[in-house]
C-alpha cells in the first residue's frame, strides 16, 4: 500500500509488518504515528521500519542524525521521544526551526553550524534530564548493587544478565563431555550434538560479541534440552560449602553468614495452562533458627561451592509455612500480571475499535458530503444529459451510503467478537493448574 501522510492516523494496518518511510518528517511523533498503524491490536510479527535517506543532502543527513540518534537514544532510556520535544519546544516549533534551516542556509558549512546550534540546545536539556534520572536511580541502589556493578563493568568483557549467567553455568555442567568452553568470551564449541536434537555442531555464544556462529539463549532448542535434563535429574541430600572468599564479588547480605551454616530447600512451583510458568522457591534457616530471606538464599548459589559430606536425613517440614507464604506471593503476582495483561489488551482493543469505527464513519461522512456536492451541481446543470449523469452518480452513492451504514454495524459486531475472545483468553488464563515439586534439600555453610 502506498499512502501520503494522511494514512498516518485513523487506519489499522496490523496485517502489515513492514513500514517504508519514503520521506522523514521532522517530528519524531509523526514517525511514531506512522509506525503505530502497524503496531495495532492483532499484529503477529515484529514490525520492520525502512527509512529512505538522501545522503547527498547535508540537511537531510543532519535531520536523520537528530531523529535516529538523539530521539531514539532518549526513547530507549525513558520511553517517549515526545518528552524530549516537550522539554525543548513544542513539536511544531521544532519543525519550524528545521524549515528555517532549509530555507536560509545555502552551504554545507551554514547547515552544519545551524544544526550544531540546535543540537547543542537539545543536548543541554537531554543531558540534564538523563543526569537527574541517573542520580535518582543511583541514590536508591544499596552498597551491594554498587559493588556488583563495579565488578561487572571492570572485569567483564560484556555484561550479561542473571539468567544468562545461570544458563551459562548449567550448560557448562550438562555439556561438559560434549563441548569445549571459553569462560572469558562466554562461548563454547559443541563437538557432539545430543542425539535426536536437530542442532549443528560448532561455535555457540551467549554474549553479543560476534565470535560465534550461533547465538545461544534461553529459547534455543539446545538450551531448552539442557534445562530439561537438569529438571529431570533426581538430587540427593548433601552438605555444601559456599566459598565466599573465592567469590570475585561482594555482597553485604552474605557477609553476616560467613562462618555459619544451616539447612536450605528448593521447590518448583509450576503453573500450567495458557501461560505456563515455573517458579523456583527457596527457603533457608541458620543453625540458630534464623530464617534467611529468599533472595539471600538464591545468591548463595552464585558463589563457588563444594560438597563436604553426606548430611544424612534432612527435615524440611520446618519450611512448610515459609513455602506457603512464598507460594501465595507468586500466585498473587501472577494474578496481578493477568490483570495487567487484560488492562493492556483492553486498551489495545479500544484503540483498534476506535480506528475501525472512525474509518467506517469517515467513509459514510465522505459519501454524504459528495452527495450534497453533486446535488448542488445538479441544480446548475445546463443539459438533460449532464443532469442524468449527476443523478446516476447520486443514485450509486445513495446505495453506497446504505452499504456503509451496514458496514458500521458489521464493525461493531467485529469489535464484540474480539472482546468476547479476549474475555475467553482471560478465563483460560485463570483456569491454571498448580503443581509442586521438591527439588532438593541441603545442609549449607558459608566459608
Amino acid at each position: 500500500m502506498i499512502a501520503t501522510e494522511a494514512a498516518a492516523e485513523g487506519i489499522n494496518l496490523q496485517f502489515c509488518s513492514i513500514v517504508v518511510n519514503y520521506d522523514l518528517p521532522w517530528n519524531p511523533q509523526r514517525i511514531e504515528q506512522r509506525i503505530g498503524r502497524c503496531h495495532r491490536y492483532g499484529q503477529l510479527y515484529d514490525v520492520v521500519v525502512v527509512n529512505f535517506l538522501n545522503k547527498n543532502n547535508a540537511a537531510d543527513q543532519r535531520v536523520y542524525e537528530l531523529l535516529a540518534e538523539k530521539f531514539q537514544l532518549f526513547s530507549g532510556v525513558f520511553g517517549a521521544s515526545d518528552e524530549v520535544l516537550g522539554s525543548i519546544e513544542s513539536g511544531v516549533e521544532f519543525e519550524k526551526r528545521i524549515v528555517s534551516i532549509y530555507q536560509t542556509c545555502r552551504s554545507t558549512e551554514e547547515i552544519e553550524t545551524e544544526f550544531s546550534r540546535l543540537r547543542g540546545e537539545m543536548d543541554e536539556n537531554i543531558s540534564a534530564a538523563m543526569e537527574d534520572t541517573r542520580r535518582k536511580l543511583l541514590e536508591n541502589f544499596d552498597a551491594e548493587v554498587h559493588d556488583r556493578l563495579k565488578i561487572n563493568l571492570d572485569k567483564s568483557k560484556e555484561y550479561i544478565g542473571r539468567y544468562e549467567r545461570m544458563l551459562w553455568a548449567i550448560t557448562r555442567h550438562e555439556l561438559r563431555d560434549r563441548a569445549q568452553f571459553d569462560d572469558e568470551h562466554l562461548t563454547f564449541t559443541l563437538k557432539e550434538p545430543p542425539g535426536g536434537l536437530a542442532v549443528p555442531a560448532g561455535g555457540y555464544g551467549i554474549a553479543k560479541n560476534g565470535l560465534s556462529e550461533h547465538r545461544y539463549r534461553l529459547g534455543h532448542p539446545l538450551a531448552q534440552l539442557v534445562i530439561q535434563w537438569s529438571k529431570d535429574r533426581t538430587l540427593s541430600e548433601a552438605s555444601l560449602a559456599f566459598d565466599y572468599s573465592a567469590w570475585p564479588a561482594k555482597a553485604v547480605s552474605i557477609e553476616p553468614l560467613v562462618g555459619r551454616g544451616g539447612i536450605l530447600a528448593a521447590r518448583c512451583l509450576s503453573f500450567s495452562g495458557f501461560d505456563a510458568q515455573d517458579h523456583i522457591l527457596f527457603a533457608a534457616i541458620t543453625d540458630e533458627g534464623e530464617l534467611i530471606e529468599e533472595e539471600i538464599a538464591r545468591r548463595l548459589f552464585e558463589m563457588p561451592c563444594r560438597i563436604i559430606e553426606n548430611p544424612g536425613s534432612i527435615d524440611t517440614s520446618q519450611f512448610d509455612d515459609a513455602f506457603a507464604v512464598r507460594e501465595r506471593a507468586v500466585t498473587e503476582a501472577l494474578k496481578r500480571q493477568n490483570a495487567e495483561w487484560f488492562s493492556t489488551e483492553s486498551q489495545k482493543l479500544e484503540r483498534w475499535a476506535e480506528d475501525k469505527v472512525f474509518a467506517a464513519e469517515k467513509e459514510l461522512k465522505d459519501a454524504k458530503a459528495r452527495i450534497l456536492e453533486l446535488k448542488r451541481e445538479a441544480r446548475t446543470a445546463e443539459s438533460p444529459e449532464e443532469q442524468h449523469r449527476i443523478q446516476m452518480q447520486i443514485q450509486d452513492l445513495e446505495k453506497s451510503k446504505r452499504r456503509l451504514r451496514q458496514r458500521i454495524f458489521e464493525v461493531e459486531d467485529e469489535i464484540i467478537e474480539e472482546r468476547d475472545q479476549m474475555i475467553s483468553d482471560l478465563e483460560v488464563r485463570l483456569q491454571q493448574d498448580i503443581s509442586k515439586q521438591e527439588l532438593f534439600a541441603v545442609r549449607w555453610a558459608v566459608v
